[in-house]
């Protein structure tokens, strides 16, 4: 049998990194045993799914690199909902449930009353046949249930937690069709993972509690059961939940930032996955040989920041200066610097070892705009004092007889320094912040060559 699994987000909103993670785990897998993987679009929910939030999880995914064999709509599958619904309607494991909201409420009060957890309480279960005819006539409104098993037990033998065990009496009936006639996630996944022949289900943890109950459909409707990896959540690095300032963003915000595919797809392939005690650097070829579900983790992913901008700056400076000058060229554009293709070739060539995003670029705008601030820290501590201010005179004075090469600016510099008794940071610091408007920069004197003698005379000039 060929091996098929699913991606299948809601386009409620875009795709969110966590949800980013999940489609790669499906999708290194399926490319591992050399199966199927088909991305799914879960839009039943009519007022909240948008065409633009569709259009964003196939940006992001593309952007990713995980190209999907097979793509359907769950609103184009409505009329197979309904087909299995009947069915399982006629062989009496639903009913029709007419308590209101009202009631509902008053019934999870009454729950939480006694610290336990909620389970509809079968109470339209138990109401004869014709009784529920009666309701349905007479225009009252009601959803769908199904009639879960009361006695035994559900057993998951899940892939990556081992074997997880429900007690059905704990496990309420749930709604497969709402008032509105809509179908409900628990049925409609069930019914598409069965028809689409998906052979293993990888998901977050937070649908374990779904899966029993998804088990029992199956078996209601003689499906056979699918296989179950539920991958662990990712948690913020001091181990909470995570938040947008911890890493909780759509995968497009990621890239807006500076980040790059490659280093994208290899942080998320690390999160909650082992592939080697030693390596962490894994294109995604690598990932796709390396990939079992017997390394993924039970204990929840961290996220870490400072381990994803490493690999960032790692992918991009396997590029070639003129790749990375095209991939930083829209950010500045962005900010509003329309870079001279010589100059950003020779910026690129000094900055792309600093680089941890592409965006970092916009911190050496210096060489691309004049400078109009300074740091003010700085410029009090390099730039008031009388006599520094007459040693940068003087350095100012002579250096503009100098060739404007690296290598014979440092040797003028440090005989400078040398002949008027200061080290050398004290004339570093101060050229670099009249040229840089700040104390850090790529080395001095490769930036005094790429500014060129006209521009950094002009800087040093203007600044006292």
């Amino acid at each position: 049998m060929t091996t098929t699994v699913r991606f299948a987000p809601s386009p409620t909103g875009n795709l969110h990194i966590g949800g980013a993670r999940t489609a790669l785990f499906n999708y290194l897998f399926a490319k591992h045993t050399g199966g199927k993987f088909i991305l799914r679009i879960e839009d039943t929910d009519k007022e909240r799914s948008k065409k633009e939030f569709e259009e964003n999880i196939f940006a992001s995914m593309k952007w990713l690199g995980l190209d999907h064999d097979e793509l359907y709509r769950q609103s184009e599958r409505m009329d197979i909902y309904k087909e299995y619904a009947v069915k399982l309607a006629e062989s009496g494991k639903t009913y029709k449930c007419f308590c209101t909201k009202e009631e509902l409420d008053k019934k999870r009060k009454l729950f939480e009353q006694l610290k336990r957890p909620y389970k509809y309480d079968g109470t339209c279960r138990k109401l004869a046949k014709e009784k529920a005819e009666e309701l349905k006539n007479s225009g009252k409104p009601f959803v769908v249930r199904f009639k879960m098993p009361e006695e035994g037990e559900t057993v998951i033998n899940d892939l990556v937690r081992g074997k997880i065990t429900f007690d059905n009496k704990e496990l309420d009936d749930i709604i497969l069709e709402r008032t509105d006639g809509v179908p409900t996630y628990n049925f409609c996944v069930v019914v598409d993972d069965a028809l689409m022949k998906v052979t293993h289900i990888i998901r977050g943890e937070d649908h374990i509690s779904n899966t029993p109950r998804q088990i029992q459909l199956y078996k209601a409707l003689g499906f056979e059961l699918p296989e179950f990896a539920h991958i662990p959540l990712i948690l913020a690095s001091d181990k909470t939940r995570l938040s947008k300032r911890a890493g909780a963003a759509a995968v497009t915000e990621y890239q807006d930032e500076g980040y790059i595919p490659q280093a994208v797809v290899n942080f998320l392939a690390l999160l909650g996955c082992s592939y080697s005690a030693t390596e962490e650097i894994f294109p995604l070829s690598e990932l796709i040989k390396r990939f079992e579900l017997t390394h993924v983790n039970k204990s929840a992913a961290i996220f870490d920041f400072t381990k994803l901008d490493f690999l960032n700056g790692y992918y991009i400076r396997q590029k070639t200066e003129p790749e990375i000058a095209d991939l930083v060229r829209p950010f500045l554009l962005k900010a509003g610097i329309t870079p001279e293709e010589s100059l950003l070739l020779k910026v690129v060539k000094l900055e792309k070892e600093r680089l941890k995003k592409l965006t970092d670029i916009i911190d050496s705008k210096y060489f691309f705009t004049e400078v109009t601030e300074y740091d003010p820290a700085a410029f009090e501590k390099h730039f008031k004092d009388p006599a520094k201010i007459e040693l940068f005179k003087k350095y100012r004075t002579e250096i503009a007889d100098i060739s404007f090469i690296a290598a014979d600016l440092e040797a003028f510099t440090r005989n400078f320094a040398e002949k008027h008794g200061k080290k050398l940071g004290e004339l570093v610091h101060p050229i670099r912040l009249a040229l840089t408007g700040k104390l850090v920069s790529p080395g001095l004197f490769e930036v005094m060559e790429v500014l060129g003698k006209e521009v950094c005379m002009k800087r040093l000039n203007k600044i006292v």
